[in-house]
This record gives structure tokens, C-alpha cells and sequence, in this order.
């Protein structure tokens, strides 16, 4: 048997002997002739069998081309198949420049004839079969770019000494607040939550001297909302560093790591990106624009948008109005909204003592925040101060209060939502599409 041959590699090889295997993607079976599209993991090839009929003189060898004629034939789309066979370059081929000359033809697993979904197909019902959707050159494409996107950003973090953690993902005790959480039944009788995100574990680093860490890993929160950019299970990206001055050595870190992971997708998708999404990729420049939360609201007034929350944070047409400012002052995609009031942000956000306000940002991309970072509060005492203002028990915080008991540096960190970068990167209307397998409120499955 032939070594198996991606396609993306045959334009490379010379004319001869080859096998390749992938799935049906379109047979035209013509009088003279028989057209199959197969499609593997890499792209498309172009078969062609010269078609045996019923008809003609039958002899042995006939025999075996009038079989292969009425199996092609009786191929469905989606049948997965192994085909030997002589390639031929062409430049007349229309896909590639290249066809292969069927020979032989092994079926592994053939396809109901009646698929269940169809380009026009809703997005729910795509999603019921994902299976088989994630098949679109496309679809394949968005995991290509999230590969090359997390590989580029644990790249930065690896070149510059961070260590990456694996954090529990079940948790004796909710990690930010009680609001938001999946809780499992453990042994004994006893209750765990399903991690909101590594918050905690995170600091707990820094205070064990690990100085500079990340971790990309699933994050879970029990909101039951319906929006194009909520999931109840999703990756969060994070980092946390030691020895910081404040929230802004945070924010040059992330800038500088997305415009690394962004140059790092043009390079290699920017033009099959143009090509199937219509977007061009943008790498961005440094630094990010920064805006004080009040001057972001000023602007958003000014633009004749009055938001309707009375907590004094951006709604998310207000997040779009202040991305439109950015857009036409700045001609960039992020933009740092900074300065944020304690009572919308967690209690673990250190406050600047002259302002009052947090040491903290969101990081707006297309006008969809994307990133909450801040510097952390690492004084035990005002900790234990900041959580009774939320309403929170210290006692049940206890087992993250004893992190700080015992010295811990000044640092900070961001988590990040890779699905919603990817969504925004590649122009998507929601994180449905950029997500393998989705999870919210009513989808479980598959």
C-alpha cells in the first residue's frame, strides 16, 4: 500500500503512484466520465475515473472498471475512502493544477445518502450536527487559526520564563462570588463549584515565587444568558505577574501579546482568512489607546448615547460607541477602558489611594470587551475590608485570605475569552461559530 498523501502536499510531488484519503465532498458522474471532490484535513483534490458502462463489451478487466464505475457512482457526500491512483499535474484543473487518476478505491465508511444540514441551514440546526459542519474548508479553517493564535501567545509567555499551571477546575468554595456558579455533588455529602476561572489559583502562584505564570484551560459560569457572546463553559486565557507598579504593566504585557499572536495568524492564514471570511487581518500597533472609564462615558454621551445602567459601567451599545470614537481617533481595533469604580469591580481589585477608583481595565476589541485585568490587592487586612464592603464573609474566603497571610508581592493579571477573540479576529456574528462545541443554557449536546 501506498503511504498516505495530504492533499496540500501533492502539488509538491511529482507525477506517479499516490494515495490519499479523506471524504466525498461532490461526485458529477457524467456519461464518459466520473468527477469525485475528496477533501481531507489539508484541502481538495479532483478525481477522475474514465466511466465503465453496462453497456460496453464486458471482459475481466472490464469487469473491474464497470465496478468501479457503479461504485463512484453510488458514492454519497461525506463517504470516507482511500483512493490509489496516478497524479497528474494540469494547470487546467481548476482546483489545485492537479488531478489524480482513480485506480483503485477503498471504502472505510460510507454515508447515509440524506444528510441533515445544508449550507442554508440555521445556526441551531448546524449545531445539532456539528459533526458535520465543522467539515466546511471554513470551519476547519477558524481551528487552524486558534491553534496558531494559542500556540503564538504560549510562545511569548515560554521565550520570556513564565511557567504554565494547570489550575482545579472543582473547587471546595466559589472562586469570585456566590453569584454565576454550577455546583456538583461531591463525596460525603458534600458540594463542589465548578471554577469560575483560576482566579485564585493564580494569585496563589505568585505568592508561592513563581513570578510570571499563564494558563489556558475551561472556565464556568451558571448565567442563563442568551447573547451572541455568553457561553456557560468556555477557555479563558490568563496570566498574572509579580512585581508590579500597577495595572499598567499588566496592560503593556496583553497588548504586546496580542500583537504577537495576531502577526502570528496573518503570517500564516491572512490571506485564506481574506479568502473565506472576507476579513482582512490586522495586526495591531503600540500601544492600545487608553481611556478613563468617566471620559468613555463622556464620549458616549457626547456621541448621543445615554446608557441605561445606574452602576456607572458601559452597556454593550455603549462599548460600541466608544470603539467607534477609537476607530475614527485612533484608527485602531482595542482600545483600554481604565479607572473603574469599586463597586463594579471584584474585591480582590486593588484601589489607588488618591482616587479611589480601581487599579483595573477592560480591554475593548471591535467593541465587544474581551478582558478584565487589574492589579490585585495582596495586603491581607484590606482584603478582608474590600470582601465585607461586597457583602462577602471573610470565613469563607478564608482557605485565599491564608495565600496573603504569610507575605505575598504586589501583582496583577488579565483573563481573556478566547472564543470571543476569535469571533471578533475573524469578523463572526457569534462565539457559537468560533466555538467547537458550544455549552449554554439549554445545549448539552453533542
Amino acid at each position: 500500500m501506498s503511504e498516505r498523501v495530504l492533499v496540500q502536499q501533492l502539488k509538491s510531488l511529482p507525477a506517479g503512484p499516490v494515495s490519499v484519503s479523506g471524504w466525498v465532498e461532490t461526485v458529477r458522474d457524467q456519461k464518459k466520465v466520473q468527477f469525485v471532490v475528496l477533501r481531507d484535513e489539508t484541502g481538495a483534490v479532483q478525481l477522475v475515473n474514465p466511466a465503465t458502462r453496462p453497456s460496453e463489451e464486458a471482459g475481466d478487466q472490464d469487469a473491474t472498471a464497470l465496478a468501479l464505475t457503479e461504485t463512484i457512482g453510488g458514492l454519497a457526500n461525506g463517504t470516507f475512502l482511500t483512493v490509489r491512483g496516478e497524479l497528474k499535474h494540469d494547470e487546467r484543473v481548476k482546483l489545485g493544477g492537479v488531478e489524480i487518476k482513480i485506480g483503485e478505491l477503498e471504502i472505510a465508511a460510507a454515508a447515509n445518502p440524506e444528510t441533515p444540514i445544508a449550507a442554508d441551514s440555521g445556526l441551531d440546526k448546524r449545531m445539532d450536527w456539528r459533526f458535520l459542519d465543522l467539515r466546511q474548508r471554513r470551519n476547519n479553517l477558524i481551528f487552524r487559526v486558534q491553534t496558531t493564535l494559542e500556540h503564538a501567545m504560549r510562545t511569548y509567555w515560554v521565550e520570556r520564563d513564565y511557567i504554565e499551571i494547570h489550575s482545579p477546575k472543582l473547587m471546595a468554595s466559589p472562586s469570585e462570588s456566590n453569584a454565576e456558579l454550577f455546583e456538583v455533588p461531591y463525596f460525603e455529602d458534600k458540594t463542589a463549584y465548578l471554577a469560575q476561572s483560576p482566579q485564585f489559583f493564580k494569585q496563589m502562584a505568585q505568592v508561592a515565587g513563581f513570578g510570571k505564570i499563564f494558563e489556558i484551560a475551561p472556565a464556568f459560569r451558571a448565567d442563563p444568558s442568551f447573547t451572541s457572546r455568553h457561553a456557560t463553559e468556555f477557555t479563558s486565557v490568563d496570566a498574572e505577574i509579580s512585581w508590579i507598579d500597577s495595572h499598567e504593566d499588566v496592560a503593556r504585557m496583553q497588548e504586546e501579546l496580542l500583537q504577537t499572536a495576531f502577526q502570528a495568524v496573518k503570517d500564516k492564514h491572512g490571506d485564506e482568512i481574506q479568502e473565506l471570511f472576507g476579513v482582512e487581518v490586522q495586526v495591531p500597533t503600540l500601544p492600545f489607546p487608553r481611556i478613563p472609564l468617566a471620559e468613555a462615558r463622556e464620549i458616549v454621551a457626547a456621541r448621543g448615547y445615554d446608557i441605561p445602567r445606574t452602576d456607572g459601567d458601559l452597556d454593550p451599545e455603549g462599548e460600541r460607541q466608544i470603539a467607534a470614537h477609537v476607530r475614527e481617533a485612533f484608527g485602531h481595533q482595542f482600545v483600554f477602558v481604565t479607572d473603574y469604580h469599586p463597586e463594579i469591580r471584584a474585591f480582590y481589585h486593588m484601589r489607588d489611594p488618591e482616587t479611589g477608583l480601581t487599579k483595573s481595565y477592560d480591554l475593548l476589541f471591535n467593541g465587544v470587551e474581551i478582558t478584565t485585568g487589574a492589579q490585585r490587592e495582596h495586603r491581607v487586612d484590606i482584603l478582608v475590608e474590600q470582601a465585607k464592603e461586597k457583602g462577602l464573609d471573610p470565613e469563607h474566603l478564608d482557605f485565599y485570605l491564608d495565600f496573603f497571610r504569610f507575605g505575598a508581592p504586589p501583582h496583577g493579571g488579565f483573563g481573556m475569552g478566547l472564543a470571543r477573540v476569535l469571533m471578533l479576529l475573524l469578523g463572526e456574528s457569534s462565539i457559537r461559530e468560533v466555538t467547537y462545541l458550544f455549552r449554554g443554557p439549554t445545549r448539552l449536546a453533542p
